[in-house]
């Protein structure tokens, strides 16, 4: 057992939209991810997603509408919405998701990390 840091493992991110595990309880990963910019519309079929913005705002587009976070603030989205995250300015955001969940959900995209192939820090 070991407290994490998520400052320091914050730092050692290079790239944006690549979620890095930092975590695991009960079938759940606990990911770290630096937003900037805009990510694909999709959804996730079975699994909600949380989002918990560490630092920055992120609004999470919906179909029908849009969902402003700011520090300290989180969204979970149903399983089965259709959703894309913007960052208009570098954000962390902490994802909490059954490990089972692919990054990009329904679709194939240049941001897409199979589950198994997500890199732990």
């Amino acid at each position: 057992m070991e407290k994490v840091s998520l400052k320091q493992k914050f730092d050692s991110l290079d790239e944006a939209w690549v979620p890095k595990i930092v975590g695991e309880l009960n079938g759940q990963f606990v990911k770290l991810v630096k937003f900037e910019g805009e990510y694909v519309w999709h959804r996730h079929e079975s699994e909600n997603e949380l989002f918990l913005v560490l630092k920055g705002e992120v609004t999470i587009c919906l179909r029908d509408s849009a969902v402003e976070l700011r520090e300290g603030e989180f969204f979970i989205v149903p399983r089965g919405i259709e959703h894309k995250p913007v960052a208009r300015h570098p954000a962390h955001v902490l994802l909490f998701e059954p490990a089972s969940t692919r990054n990009t959900g329904n679709v194939r995209h240049q941001y897409t990390i199979e589950p198994d192939n997500l890199q732990r820090i």
